[in-house]
């Protein structure tokens, strides 16, 4: 193999996990390390540079980066990087000085927004600072799309929601609230120079050829419109037998809710298993601490109606059988239908996009699904003034996600007004700064606790129950953060190894605990990994390869396992191996 290319900044953005699996790519390591020093708004701007909502995403996000933390494959549980997040929220000053200037001159470019949700809002906060006279258009009379209509107030408070939408529409952001955009066209024919399209999955998926589902539409709900009903007080109470169908967190947060609005016997019904249900895990768990049971393997056939009511459903109980590929297969078990009682049912099966606004004359391509064909790397549509980002892109994915599109469409609108191709794509600003002052002394503490994950503690049941709007996480307090931060095992602090002084002494591969350091006959990869003292079966993450050493062997390490200890570094007695800290920031328009 030849030598790694430390030098692209994309290698050792790779073996940051965390930050890599993050699609706004937000420096955890970093935060993580100034929550551990107390230094909470400091903490806060560094994510709030990446991912806009630290307090939102510290309570809803989906947790990409959790599964990827290094953490997890020494120990069960990774670091709790997100409620870690939340720390750095719920603990900061008042950090307003600290956000962008916006120029009182404006650079005479306008910009429409459609839709007020995550997407939007990280578009206008990109744009903004540098002076675009950026109009965003929602049906709903407030910030914060499906944010706020979709995510309980018992998970995300709406005073946080509001500060922090509020941070953004601050930018002198010119809202028109209770302004349904019902054609896109006439937006067209005005004086905007470009139009960002981020209004989200709006349409939630229905049963309607299910015998019943007529008759019985008083008392069956779409998941996300009863949400939203609820979120707006339009709702406040419910039946006390519910049945929700669904197996993702909106179905969590619809079972929860009702929990709330007076349902005593409300139950989760699924088609598949429990292990393949989409809701993160944790939002499983919190279902089941309020006595809400989960039912598995049962798919709806019919809703039963007696004297024009609906008295309940009727299920049929299958078995999940798996081809050589992975596929899944439901197949009945031929048992006899299942019935359930129910006053009400909410179905939280899936959402769709809907476009019925955008006319089909205006130069935007529909494809798949009557989506819009959109770049993947731009943003842009084939209407070039058109941009498109989160749900309303490619479909529902979540927060996170969302604000990375919104963060690279604005690149491209600001890319666009300026007459400059949107292809090309800005560099990541990236460092990398040795951590050793001199010898043997260290800025860098490479003390790993060992202490298993922390639990975030959680208001009492029978509290939470009663209450619409009380928050059931109450977070960790400065103690409990901090020793879950040092569980954090600092892996953008890179190994970083100088061929010419190493003296070949092996001292590294003899302290280091995982045996990731390997002094070897050069080889194809496949050859290397299968000769490594621990055989390398992770494809997906890359070896460091040195060049040719004195005996002609080379240093392969593992960056699978390496936990970035610093033993070798400080065993090392030519300074051969140096812990330098990585730092990866994805670059905003106008930067």
């Amino acid at each position: 193999m030849k030598p790694t290319n430390i030098k692209d900044p994309e290698y050792f953005h790779k073996v940051v996990d965390c930050q890599y699996a993050c699609p706004a790519h937000t420096p955890v390591p970093e935060y993580i390390r100034l929550v551990a020093a107390g230094r909470y708004s400091d903490a806060y701007m560094v994510n709030w540079e990446s991912n806009v909502f630290p307090g939102i995403l510290g309570r809803v996000c989906d947790r990409p980066c959790e599964p990827a933390c290094r953490r997890a494959r020494v120990e069960e549980k990774p670091v709790a990087i997100c409620r870690l997040k939340r720390v750095a929220a719920d603990n900061k000053n008042d950090i307003k000085e600290r956000l962008p200037q916006i120029p009182p001159e404006k650079n005479g470019k306008k910009i429409a927004l459609i839709g007020a949700g995550p997407a939007s809002l990280t578009v206008a906060r990109d744009l903004a600072p540098l002076g675009y006279t950026i109009e965003l258009f929602d049906e709903q009379d407030i910030g914060g799309g499906f944010m706020r209509s979709q995510i309980p107030a018992f998970r995300l408070p709406i005073e946080v929601l509001n500060e922090e939408v509020n941070y953004i529409l601050d930018m002198g952001i010119v809202a028109h609230f209770k302004h349904y955009v019902s054609s896109l066209k006439e937006l067209l024919n005005k004086d905007y120079d470009a139009i960002f399209v981020g209004s989200g999955a709006p349409r939630g998926r229905d049963l309607g050829k299910l015998p019943g589902r007529e008759e019985g539409d008083a008392n069956i709900h779409i998941g996300i419109n009863w949400l939203e009903s609820v979120a707006f007080e339009h709702v406040e109470k419910i039946g006390k037998k519910v049945i929700v169908l669904g197996g993702g967190n909106t179905a969590m947060d619809c079972c929860r809710t009702a929990r709330r609005l007076g349902g005593d016997d409300v139950r989760v019904v699924v088609r598949s298993p429990k292990t393949d249900m989409k809701a993160s895990s944790w939002e499983i768990e919190d279902a089941i601490r309020e006595d809400i049971p989960i039912y598995e393997n049962h798919t709806p056939k019919e809703f039963v109606i007696e004297n024009g009511k609906l008295v309940g459903m009727k299920f049929e109980k299958v078995r999940a059988e798996y081809d050589d590929n992975g596929k899944r297969s439901l197949v009945p078990t031929g048992e006899d239908l299942v019935f359930m009682e129910a006053d009400e049912v909410l179905i939280a099966i899936g959402q769709d996009n809907a476009f019925p606004w955008i006319e089909r004359d205006i130069g935007i391509k529909f494809g798949d699904w009557d989506m819009p064909v959109v770049s993947e790397l731009t943003y842009q549509s084939t209407n070039e003034k058109v941009f498109f980002g989160g749900d309303a892109a490619f479909g529902p994915k979540n927060i996170i996600t969302a604000v990375a599109q919104g963060h690279q469409a604005a690149v491209s609108i600001d890319k666009f007004c300026h007459g400059q191709d949107v292809t090309e794509r800005l560099d990541p600003y990236v460092n990398l700064v040795s951590q050793k002052m001199g010898f043997h002394e260290w800025t860098y503490d490479n003390h790993i606790a060992h202490d298993e994950r922390f639990q975030v503690p959680h208001i009492d049941k029978e509290t939470a129950i009663k209450n619409l709007k009380v928050e059931v996480e109450m977070g960790y307090d400065e103690e409990l953060a901090y020793q879950e931060a040092m569980r954090c095992l600092n892996c953008d602090v890179q190994t970083v190894f100088t061929d010419d002084l190493c003296i070949e002494c092996d001292a590294c591969t003899d302290v280091c605990p995982t045996s990731c350091i390997n002094f070897i006959d050069n080889g194809e990869e496949d050859d290397l990994r299968a000769r490594l003292l621990v055989p390398s079966d992770v494809l997906d993450q890359d070896l460091y390869v040195s060049g040719e050493l004195k005996t002609t062997r080379v240093m392969v390490k593992d960056e699978n396992v390496c936990l970035h200890c610093g033993l070798c570094a400080e065993r090392c007695p030519t300074s051969a191996w140096d812990m330098q800290k990585f730092s990866y920031s994805v670059t905003k328009a106008g930067q």
